[in-house]
């Protein structure tokens, strides 16, 4: 016998529909890449997004085609996220991060129709405009008196013009099925191409459920969120819409994420939660160091992307008295997939003990099933200590990539051995309260003499020296042991450090022999486009570097 409830289907446009209805007279603040501070209501929010979606239609956008972004986070990127995916099209989130050619591939790849873009890109569209096959539209997301003289771009298209001629008289967002493509962000594609991963309205819907809960990041009509976090990176870890969907006031930052910027934000908007990666947290920690600041409002920041350093934990914690919650992801899980919050009984223990289990990557929330496997693909115990790779399922995990190539089908199945399990390409381990932590990337980890290292633990070891900006640590060809460590370091500006005294500071750390061979220092260590270290090429430049026999 069925249910006898109401059959709603889950939809993004239902979001933008709640914080009109429940939360219409809460903020919505922008910093413009024109350099103001725009303000407007979810009321407003939502009439625009409404008068966009006309738009796209005018321009000929149909359902299920895809309509590509490149911008900051900010509030016409925002009325996109809902015009777009609420008329049953989909939001393609670009990285201008990107190489120029990986650019290009992945617009063609993806089939984008119209392409929307700030200002500060309008360098980079015109340098690939001419390679884009499938874009018919080019906007640019400015007002009017913005738009620039003259542009290698023909038929360039205002923003704010496309609004100015739609009106919002009757429009209704349209009904449909909840499995319903909604919106599209490729994997950052260290190695080979970047993979096409696309959500459905009920995946997003759900995943924002999620996010929102008191043993994730807690949200409420009463937080001020400002996403550090990219709107062109897994959708901002979600919250742009879980913010509509819990009424909290939204903080975007546009162009301006330094330090000094960022702080300013914090405290005029009275921001109480922040997300974001470490590397930005760095510059942010540093600004507030050197001018003696303080955080007013900021109560909680969530950081991912990649392992928080300890240091960094105990700077944010013990100094400003904000709560790091530790979260890992990916963009094949929409992104969020466990979380670090305490349970009950680990409030009381001591600091120490305390800090050792934030420092994991968290627990699972609900919707998300994790396992451990050995080589044999046998599942390992929770006990903590067992190492072996990550697999997850989950209503918000990705079945199946985009397409295999521009054949237009869907790729194949990415699941283990078909039996429903996505493959994260992490190793890691579970302990006995399901608090699961990334001992490396199965790319990154370090055989030595047959014995798993670590790199993880290493690299946080290293950033906890006052001396050290960054470090990376990776394999080094070793004459005995196969493989040693070596540490990769980029020192403080005006900082003095030695080989010698880094290693000596990994003393009583941890076990002897896991301590690095050599230390090799650099003015830059490589990111990617979404902040994260590229080991790879960190391996091609020196995983050469023949270390003493001994």
């Amino acid at each position: 016998m069925n249910g006898l409830m109401m059959d709603q289907p889950l939809l993004i446009s239902t979001l933008l529909r709640h914080a009109e209805r429940h939360h219409g007279t809460q903020e919505v603040v922008s910093r413009r890449v024109e350099g103001d501070i725009h303000r407007c209501t979810y009321v407003e929010l939502a009439a625009r997004s409404r008068r966009m979606a006309r738009a796209m239609a005018a321009l000929g956008v149909a359902a299920g085609q895809r309509v590509g972004t490149l911008a900051w986070n900010g509030y016409r990127h925002l009325e996109l996220y809902y015009a777009v995916s609420g008329s049953g099209a989909v939001l393609h989130t670009l990285n201008p991060r990107l190489h120029a050619d990986q650019l290009a591939w992945i617009a063609d790849h993806a089939e984008d129709q119209v392409l929307c873009f700030d200002k500060t890109f309008l360098p980079l569209v015109e340098s690939v405009a001419q390679r884009l096959t499938t874009v018919r539209h080019f906007v640019l997301m400015v007002d009017h008196d913005h738009m620039p003289a003259s542009t290698a771009i023909p038929g360039l298209l205002c923003y704010e013009d496309l609004i100015d001629g739609q009106a919002d008289d009757g429009f209704e967002w349209p009904a449909f099925d909840e499995n319903t493509a909604s919106s599209l962000c490729y994997t950052s594609g260290t190695t080979g191409h970047p993979k096409g991963v696309l959500y459905s309205h009920r995946s997003t819907v759900l995943h924002t459920f999620a996010s929102a809960l008191p043993d994730a990041l807690n949200l409420g009509a009463r937080d001020v969120i400002l996403p550090v976090v990219p709107m062109f990176h897994v959708n901002a870890w979600g919250l742009p819409y879980s913010a509509c969907m819990v009424g909290a006031k939204l903080v975007l930052p546009g162009p301006g994420l330094g330090g000094k910027s960022l702080h300013e934000l914090f405290e005029t908007e009275g921001v109480t939660l922040s997300a974001g990666v470490p590397t930005v947290w760095q510059g942010l920690l540093a600004h507030v160091q050197s001018q003696g600041l303080t955080f007013s409002t900021m109560r909680r920041t969530v950081i991912g992307g990649s392992a928080c350093p300890p240091a960094m934990m105990e700077a944010f914690e013990d100094t400003h008295g904000v709560q790091v919650i530790h979260a890992w992801g990916m963009t094949e899980l929409s992104p969020i997939g466990t979380v670090g919050i305490l349970k009950g009984h680990q409030q009381d223990l001591p600091r120490e003990q305390r800090r050792t289990i934030q420092a994991k990557q968290g627990r699972g929330v609900f919707g998300i099933d994790m396992k451990i496997v050995g080589d044999d693909g046998e599942e390992l115990p929770w006990d903590g200590r067992a190492s072996g790779e990550l697999l997850v399922r989950g209503a918000w995990v990705v079945d199946r990539y985009l397409k295999a190539d521009h054949d237009g089908q869907p790729g194949p199945l990415v699941h283990r051995n078909g039996q429903g399990w996505f493959p994260t390409g992490d190793v890691a381990t579970v302990d006995a309260d399901g608090f699961m932590q990334i001992t490396d990337r199965a790319k990154d980890v370090i055989k030595s003499g047959g014995e798993w290292i670590g790199s993880i633990d290493l690299e946080n070891i290293a950033m906890a020296h006052p001396a050290v900006a960054m470090a990376a640590c990776i394999a080094a060809r070793h004459p005995k042991w196969d493989e040693r460590p070596l540490l990769v370091v980029v020192r403080k500006p005006d900082a003095s450090l030695e080989r010698d005294e880094l290693l000596a500071f990994f003393e009583g750390k941890i076990a002897k022999w896991w301590t690095p061979d050599d230390v090799v220092f650099v003015d830059a260590i490589p990111l990617g486009a979404t902040g994260k270290m590229l080991k790879n090429r960190l391996r091609e430049q020196h995983g050469g570097h023949l270390l003493h026999k001994d």
